[in-house]
């Protein structure tokens, strides 16, 4: 008997993966590689699209030809900020241009002077600056660029939608992608934003579906399902929003730590200069407020440093563990020691500066001070909702000294960790099953753990 899977292909930038899940969203198979990047034709680097193709259709195809996995489905998820330009035969019109990629000056000024004032127009878009990240932009920046390619293009694809409309050839757009930051959707109005429609953008944005949209096809003689693919973030949210009856708020860890509150009553920030407070989509429509720190960077800088100073290895920053006396120590007169690189805040000092004899010292130091960074992140996602639990997935869920400072910060809230390593990938799958996810989902497929605040003594 051939054993039921849903497929799914989830694009990071370096890492390009392949899973198959069971019925029970377990991973029995998984399979990835990377591409060297290609240039564009102003010699930035970007994705190499012809390489990917042909590595997603080579490894479905062997799929589908084994004996032991009869595929249901199939699924796409994906970083976000990235449009696929496809002419009326399918083909690709331009480079997948990186989100990394710097956008004229003068094109962001004219497209102010049109649709400005600027604070006005990122709040009301859920975007935190006007860059390339801001994909909507991209369109702008071609039509006026480059109007000869422009005047090609059949659609735009989001990427998750693109690598769908490699196995289905339909075009379609839905919410996550819209939702990320593009600068195309309006989250006052729940449609795209009024310039999209004054510079006819809207004629080449394929119809908007639900995220959790399937299409039953033949495929190379198979019956298959196949979703129309998803934004990352919007992915690894969604186990917990179908599995959590409560409201919470996710705090995704890595080199920017995310705080994604989907239970908003008011997405868009009344605070016009805080360039961190931007908005994602659910797979319904519905938005999420969301507030980031360059956290993962800044540790990695910092612990850096650190090593340099006391002398030890590489690796020693993840043996630290939590201590109590430590901790009470420093906060008796504390002070703020370290001057960031990549993050402001108005408490840095104008230069590191510490007195500590011990590594862990100074780490706990680090620790404490990044830590009070995140909770104002947290609380900017919370805003003036009322909730009482947090998760935390990603790099740091296993930070011992910044598990146990959150818990102790929040000690009005239920603090859980989860070890979500599929966590995208297992989003897409879910998206587009009709299974329904029950509290324990977390438990069985996420290794969630409860974490109780330090007793304080004396």
């Amino acid at each position: 008997m051939k054993q039921k899977v849903t497929a799914v292909f989830d694009i990071g930038k370096t890492n390009k993966k392949f899973f198959l899940f069971d019925k029970n969203f377990k991973e029995v198979h998984k399979e990835y590689t990377s591409f060297e990047e290609i240039e564009d034709e102003d010699g930035h680097p970007t994705e190499n699209l012809p390489a990917l193709k042909k590595w997603l259709k080579e490894v479905f195809d062997r799929i589908l030809e084994k004996k032991e996995f009869n595929v249901k489905a199939i699924n796409f998820s994906t970083y976000g900020a990235s449009f696929v330009h496809i002419d009326e035969n399918g083909k690709p019109l331009t480079p997948l241009y990186n989100y990394t990629k710097p956008l004229p000056e003068s094109v962001v000024e004219s497209f102010f002077e049109k649709y400005g004032p600027k604070e006005a127009f990122l709040k009301t878009t859920g975007c935190a600056d006007l860059s390339m990240l801001n994909s909507g932009l991209q369109l702008f920046w071609l039509k006026q660029t480059k109007p000869e390619v422009f005047k090609k293009i059949k659609y735009s694809l989001h990427l998750p939608q693109y690598l769908s409309h490699v196995f289905t050839g339909i075009p379609l757009s839905e919410y996550t992608s819209i939702g990320c930051h593009t600068a195309l959707w309006d989250y006052g109005e729940k449609d795209y934003h009024n310039w999209v429609y004054a510079e006819g953008i809207d004629k080449i944005l394929p119809p908007i579906v639900s995220t959790e949209t399937s299409i039953n096809m033949n495929y190379n003689g198979n019956r298959i399902k196949i979703g129309v693919g998803i934004h990352d973030s919007s992915a690894a949210l969604l186990p917990y929003v179908r599995s959590i009856r409560k409201k919470f708020v996710l705090i995704s860890t890595g080199t920017w730590s995310i705080a994604f509150n989907p239970f908003t009553e008011n997405p868009i920030s009344t605070d016009t200069d805080d360039k961190d407070a931007i908005n994602y989509m659910r797979i319904n429509g519905k938005p999420v407020k969301a507030s980031r720190l360059f956290l993962g960077n800044e540790y990695k800088i910092q612990v850096g440093k650190l090593k340099e100073v006391f002398g030890v290895d590489e690796d020693y920053h993840r043996t630290v563990k939590f201590d109590y006396d430590t901790y009470f120590e420093i906060m008796k007169d504390f002070k703020h020691c370290f001057k960031w690189e990549s993050v402001t805040d108005d408490d840095m000092p104008a230069k590191t500066e510490m007195s500590y004899h011990k590594y862990e010292h100074a780490y706990h130091q680090l620790m404490i001070e990044l830590t009070l960074l995140q909770i104002k992140c947290i609380k900017k996602a919370i805003g003036d909702d009322v909730i009482l639990r947090l998760y935390v997935d990603g790099g740091f869920s296993d930070n011992d000294v910044y598990i146990k400072l959150l818990s102790h910060y929040f000690r009005d809230k239920k603090l859980r960790t989860t070890n979500a390593s599929l966590g995208s990938a297992l989003g897409a799958a879910i998206s587009i099953s009709d299974t329904k996810l029950n509290s324990k989902f977390l438990k069985k497929n996420y290794a969630l753990k409860k974490h109780v605040p330090f007793i304080i003594s004396g």
